[in-house]
């Protein structure tokens, strides 16, 4: 008989995944520290550089919901005491047109809670710019 283990890092993606594809982020943030804080590599003014607070995550799913409606497949998980990496593929419409791209997540974790997070883009991130136009 094979027993499923809940990891960490499954736990906490599953959390950040719903967050990004239903917008409902209080999974996810029950999760974080005090001071947690997240970087993801948008082009954006007040976007490329280190962003502090649960308030700024929110502001985040809000942003990306936005622009983009997709689901969130993991396809490695890895993980040890002190941080958890998932790349996944993530699926949908930017700005309305089909899109697929692949990307990884660092969350760094604090005993038992996520203190930050990094995201690694694949996808040329000037489509966040502004709509393609044919």
């Amino acid at each position: 008989m094979r027993r499923l283990v809940m990891t960490k890092i499954h736990e906490v993606f599953a959390a950040f995944r719903r967050a990004f594809e239903t917008g409902n982020t209080s999974d996810f943030l029950k999760k974080v520290t005090d001071d947690f804080h997240f970087f993801v590599p948008l082009p954006l003014e007040g976007w490329n550089q280190k962003q502090q607070g649960q308030e700024r995550f929110e502001e985040l799913i809000r942003f990306e919901r936005s622009v983009l409606q997709m689901s969130l497949t993991p396809l490695i998980e890895l993980e040890n005491e002190s941080y958890g990496m998932v790349v996944f593929r993530s699926e949908g419409l930017l700005y309305g047109r089909p899109f697929q791209n692949e990307l990884s997540v660092v969350f760094e974790f604090e005993k038992d809670r996520v203190r930050s997070f990094r995201e690694y883009v694949g996808m040329p991130l000037k489509n966040y710019e502004a709509p393609m136009v044919d």
